[in-house]
């Protein structure tokens, strides 16, 4: 077939299995945009803002675990994708991001929306392609899928002068790539790795997002079970296990519990599957499970002995590694450590208060995932309320939990679930966010309105920028510094400005009826303006380069 370069974009798109971009159109990508009119293969979504489409694209491949796409023109367009690139980039998630740019013969003469976007996203892609030559369009598209996919996840850029939308070539279809052949596994490192989850006393499971990547829930169960070992997670594993599941000792880091920092310490073996130890995970390196021996099993060898020394390395897909150690492994009883631990949550894990007369967080949290169970994907903005949402999750399904985790993105939220919403169209997204997060993306409002997406906003709203205010608590002796902004934001009204549903509640009563109203809409999306204390605040917390002898929990 002899098509022009947008009618390849196009096409190329429909064979690697994509249904859904989200985008924003201009100038330079006006032929793929008119290319997308005249196809039916691929569903164009709009958002409000090029970095919304950037999230939607990260939370469509976050709940699905397929590529997502994102498309924006030239200039601002591509530069308005940058934090979801560098979002996607830091937490592994595949997603294939198209950009416009000016035609190739202007180019490096400050050209109207002339951006060297190849050069701003190298450090934060795994690759990113200029397509130079129309005959080269399709198999760069391909190979950015294939590169998106292999080994470690993440995210790769292609940028497409104008004049290669505009030219003709033929096309020849291909079939949809796949995934570059996964690392060896070495049985001898198997072995290894057997004997000392044999010889273990105090053995610790530690779940990080590449257990999320790998679609390895399933496998990690069966590997609790075999071993017997208690169970701590980073932010990224959140909702993998329930919050009440008993081998569930908690998140670890920085706002983990008690117990998990507390069997970090004490454990004689952490087997740690696809987590890359941040500091946020281990807030002091030196003195992160100084009693234990590290196993370290992740997708990516450059992340093995890189923050904390893995006496045990296994590179690979952790899907693949734990079933391959399955069969080596005998079946433990590590019940008396186990026991040991639950009584110590029991005596000393952090329980906030309740009161029934106002708001807090966690009845918020805990009020959700009663009323909508299994059904739910719960995605995050950044700041106290992530952290809360994340204490509180109580899931037991992976990919049910939807954060900006190393790169912390504030906005990240609403986009995520719009993505999220296309991605999985059966379940009901809540997005939990705060009065600071929710003014980035406030304007997604419209995109759910527009395709009539019932996403449930719940806004923690302590009238503040609660974390920042946070550690002006701890560390700056009460000097808060812009972080108590003073806006009089009627989210309700806002909300119901762009066409949603808008609620305000400060009681629990009041809570309960609007969730009630959300759950019955489904033709478009809710918001309720919670009222919380400002005062509040996210505990445990291990301050910043402090060990967990450092917790504070009071």
């Amino acid at each position: 077939m002899l098509l022009t370069g947008a009618e390849i974009v196009i096409e190329t798109l429909a064979e690697q299995g994509v249904d859904v971009v989200f985008g924003y159109p201009g100038g330079s990508v006006l032929e793929i945009y008119d290319a997308l009119y005249k196809s039916d293969k691929v569903r164009h979504i709009l958002t409000a803002h090029e970095q919304g489409a950037a999230h939607a694209a990260e939370g469509y491949s976050r709940a699905s675990g397929k590529v997502g796409v994102a498309l924006a023109t030239s200039g601002p367009g591509a530069t308005n994708l940058v934090t979801g690139i560098a979002s996607a980039f830091m937490d592994s998630i595949p997603v294939v991001f198209l950009t416009g740019n000016v035609p190739t013969s202007v180019i490096g003469k400050d050209s109207f929306q002339e951006i060297y976007i190849a050069g701003i996203t190298m450090p934060i892609t795994k690759h990113n392609f200029i397509v130079r030559k129309i005959e080269d369009l399709a198999d760069t598209i391909r190979n950015a899928f294939t590169i998106a996919m292999s080994g470690r996840p993440g995210p790769v850029l292609v940028d497409i002068p104008r004049d290669i939308s505009q030219a003709t070539t033929e096309y020849i279809p291909e079939h949809a790539r796949t995934p570059k052949p996964l690392p060896r596994i070495f049985r001898d490192d198997l072995r290894l790795a057997a004997q000392a989850i044999y010889e273990a006393k105090r053995p610790m499971l530690f779940l990080g997002g590449g257990v999320v990547s790998s679609n390895a829930a399933a496998v990690v169960k069966k590997f609790i079970k075999r071993t017997d070992m208690p169970v701590c997670h980073s932010l990224m594993a959140t909702g993998i296990l329930k919050t009440n599941d008993p081998y569930n000792m908690g998140m670890v880091g920085m706002h983990g519990s008690a117990t998990s920092a507390h069997a970090v310490q004490k454990c004689d073996l952490l087997v740690t599957l696809g987590s890359r130890f941040s500091d946020r995970v281990a807030t002091n390196a030196r003195q992160f499970a100084p009693n234990a021996t590290i196993i370290h099993i992740d997708i990516d060898a450059a992340e093995i002995d890189k923050t904390i020394h893995a006496g045990i390395g296994l590179v690979g897909d952790i899907k693949s590694v734990l079933t391959a150690l399955l069969p080596l492994i005998e079946q433990k009883d590590c019940s008396d450590w186990r026991n040991e631990l639950t009584e110590y949550k029991n005596s000393n894990e952090y329980r906030p208060a309740e009161n029934k007369n106002v708001l807090v967080p966690k009845t918020i949290i805990e009020t959700l995932w009663k009323k909508f169970s299994k059904e739910a994907i719960m995605t995050t903005d950044v700041g106290q309320h992530q952290m809360w949402a994340a204490q509180y999750c109580n899931s037991g399904r992976s990919r049910s939990f939807l954060t900006s985790g190393g790169l912390g993105a504030m906005g990240f939220g609403y986009g995520a679930s719009i993505g999220a919403s296309f991605a999985c169209p059966d379940r009901r997204i809540i997005h939990i966010t705060g009065d600071g997060s929710f003014h980035m993306n406030i304007a997604e409002i419209c995109t759910a309105v527009t395709y009539s997406l019932p996403i449930i906003t719940v806004v923690l709203n302590n009238e503040a920028l609660g974390m920042v205010r946070q550690l002006q608590h701890v560390a700056m002796g009460d000097r808060f510094s812009t972080t108590i902004h003073g806006r009089k934001t009627d989210f309700a009204a806002v909300a119901r400005g762009f066409g949603a549903q808008g609620f305000t509640c400060r009681t629990q009563k009041e809570f309960l009826k609007a969730l009630e109203a959300a759950k019955q809409t489904l033709d478009r999306p809710t918001v309720i303006d919670c009222t919380i204390a400002q005062e509040l605040l996210v505990l445990p917390m291990i301050p910043s380069g402090k060990s967990a002898a450092d917790i504070i929990t009071e």
